[in-house]
């Protein structure tokens, strides 16, 4: 009994700041997402309406597309991170010359703020004084204008994405093989079993709670990607890179849609806990079920 108390007053600190920065936002969320609110307009009073915007939501051609482009972004770049991050966790738990720069260099982009990032690939990409455009242009003959092509605009913002999070997983994966036990590697080795046998029914497995958290954690934040792609594209050309974040913001700020925004986020949050539910389904309950 004792060491329950003492559980549960340790854990009081972190309940209480998720309680006030996490249970208490989405509550107002969900109370304004009833309502059709325009602080600035001539009547700034909140109306009660129902489920309007959730009715407006279902139908609205705009979100709808900008979840279909969402669903591309996050399973491009979370794939292409998964397996970079996978292949970079492996080199490094080699020794190579210049190990320790590389990895402080790989790291990097993980303490610039999005915003950072975003202006940083917007000057790289910009026509007229971007390096990659003129690279592009001497080696292969190819016009690199995200500004007018949307697939090119959409690939970009897909790389951006890989180049920042990237080291993320790398850090994650590399934590999770380090903590791998070596005696089923050696009797598998001794057992005669190749390196794809070996990474199939050893490695994968043991190492799948941790792909599956790292899934989460970046399905969750490529679902809300804003800063970078709104410094980037703005969410251009048309719609090509308009994703569910950027939709929200530019529903709530350039239009002070409140209510209409508020119920966007809340659906957008039940989509995400939707695709966690399934990804853990699909993942880890059969491999419960077998055990």
């Amino acid at each position: 009994m004792h060491s329950t108390k003492l559980g549960w007053l340790l854990l009081a600190p972190t309940l209480l700041v998720l309680f006030f920065f996490g249970v208490l936002p989405f509550i107002y969320v969900l109370y304004v997402s009833f309502h059709q609110w325009n602080p600035f307009a001539v009547n700034p009073d909140m109306v009660f309406n129902w489920a309007e915007n959730y009715r407006r939501v279902v139908f609205d051609a705009q979100f709808l597309a900008s979840l279909g482009v969402t669903a591309a972004f996050v399973f491009f770049a979370v794939f292409s991170e998964l397996i970079l991050g996978y292949m970079l966790a492996q080199a490094f738990m080699k020794d190579f010359p210049g190990k320790a720069i590389f990895r402080t260099i790989h790291t990097l982009p993980l303490i610039m703020a999005p915003i950072i990032v975003g202006s940083i690939w917007k000057l790289m990409t910009t026509p007229s004084i971007g390096i990659l455009p003129n690279l592009l242009d001497s080696w292969f003959g190819y016009d690199l204008n995200i500004g007018q092509s949307a697939i090119a605009a959409f690939v970009t913002t897909v790389i951006m994405d890989i180049w920042h999070w990237t080291p993320l997983v790398t850090l994650t994966l590399i934590a999770a093989l380090v903590s791998l036990p070596p005696d089923p590697f050696e009797q598998a080795q001794i057992d005669g079993a190749n390196k794809r046998q070996i990474f199939w029914h050893i490695t994968l497995p043991m190492i799948r709670p941790a792909i599956l958290a790292t899934v989460f954690i970046r399905l969750m934040d490529a679902l809300r990607t804003v800063d970078e792609v709104l410094m980037l594209t703005g969410g251009g050309p048309g719609s090509a890179t308009r994703y569910v974040g950027v939709h929200i913001f530019k529903e709530v700020f350039p239009r002070t849609n409140y209510g209409y925004g508020s119920a966007i986020s809340v659906v957008v949050l039940y989509l995400t806990i939707v695709a966690c539910w399934l990804l853990y389904v699909g993942l880890i309950a059969p491999r419960n079920k077998k055990a």
